[in-house]
């Protein structure tokens, strides 16, 4: 394939025929229980993990992109733009200690490309694959998203910068964006947040971080939201999450559930495993989804050891289907709803246990 095969844009006709490759990694399923980092790696201790990384970067020698390569990572031939000639619109370059990709730069027919398991820290030759789709750089040493190019890449869908080196989301663009992965970086919070430039975003993936507070996530259209293995104490500014329909918090550090808001009107799937709930009080910050809040799990919470836990759920969420990965049994609910209308004629002179215990 000559360089001159490299040049011109795709019509955006073309882009639908390519996307079914990008479904190679599709964002995870609403119940997944995937983790983020080993508990090897969440114990290390973060000055030693900093020089330890200077020490790495020392000793990494310069290993730019070229044509040699480059070349056997190619393939997915199709056509270009004016449908006279053909380009190979996908690229492979995973584990191969680049630190450099600048000659990535002349392939501009590029729809797919994986650069995951590299040295890279700078993606600027990116700018001009202005048709690109599909982009994994996961394992590299990308440090922030100022200065980097991908507002500029309009037709980008889905991202992944899983483990690299970044500390917030300022600078964050994409127009386009359907889909981030930024699991196992060393996120501290959300702010600066350009969500008028994220509008398409539904997916968002903040494993395996180091955020204390839910705060700065304004992203009006995200639909999938998962934050385990943080650090989360508060949950905060979710109530402009209004089409959220799948919230992940599990093993955080939260104790109660305030901040889940009767605005969260698409709420379907709530994970809290592993936090530190413990009162039946907490229940009743979810009273305000529980038109739409069908799966909810709360398992390894103090809170389930505690007297008639699945009827004091099921009393707050009468809608509910699945708890704790568990269907509820038309037994159950009728169960539920009678001690709910015992617990209501009753509540004018004795307090209900599980409406009122703390």
């Amino acid at each position: 394939m000559s360089e001159g095969e490299e040049a011109g844009a795709l019509s955006e006709g073309e882009e639908a025929g390519a996307l079914s490759e990008g479904e190679e990694a599709t964002a995870l399923s609403e119940g997944e229980e995937a983790t983020a980092l080993s508990e090897g790696e969440e114990a290390a201790n973060e000055d030693g993990q900093e020089e330890n990384m200077s020490e790495k970067e020392d000793q990494i020698e310069p290993c730019p992109l070229t044509k040699e390569i480059l070349i056997p990572g190619l393939s997915l031939l199709c056509r270009t733009g004016n449908g006279l000639a053909h380009a190979f619109v996908k690229l492979q370059l995973e584990n191969r200690r680049l630190t450099d990709m600048t000659l990535v730069s002349s392939f501009v027919h590029l729809r797919f490309l994986d650069v995951s398991s590299n040295h890279l820290s700078d993606l600027s030759p990116l700018a001009a694959l202005t048709q690109l789709l599909w982009l994994k750089g996961d394992g590299n040493m990308v440090a922030g998203f100022r200065g980097q190019p991908l507002g500029q890449l309009t037709y980008l869908q889905w991202l992944s910068l899983a483990l690299n080196r970044l500390k917030d989301l300022e600078g964050l663009e994409g127009l386009g964006l359907e889909s981030l992965n930024l699991i196992g970086n060393g996120i501290q919070r959300v702010s600066g947040l350009r969500y008028h430039h994220l509008t398409n975003l539904v997916t968002l993936e903040l494993r395996g971080n180091k955020l204390e507070t839910t705060d700065g996530i304004y992203l009006p259209n995200l639909r999938r939201l998962y934050l385990a293995q943080n650090t989360i104490k508060r949950l905060e500014g979710l109530g402009k999450l209004e089409r959220l329909t799948t919230l992940h918090l599990r093993d955080n550090q939260l104790e109660t559930l305030d901040g889940i808001s009767p605005n969260m009107k698409s709420l379907q799937y709530l994970n809290i495993r592993g936090n530190l709930v413990s009162a039946q009080r907490a229940l009743r910050s979810l009273v305000g989804v529980s038109r739409t809040l069908r799966a909810l799990v709360l398992a390894e919470n103090p809170l389930v050891e505690t007297e008639d836990y699945r009827l004091c759920v099921l009393s707050r969420l009468p809608l509910l289907e699945r708890l704790d990965k568990e269907p509820i049994s038309p037994e159950e609910k009728s169960e539920a709803q009678e001690k709910l209308r015992e617990f209501n004629d009753e509540v004018s002179v004795v307090p209900s246990v599980c409406l009122y215990r703390s």
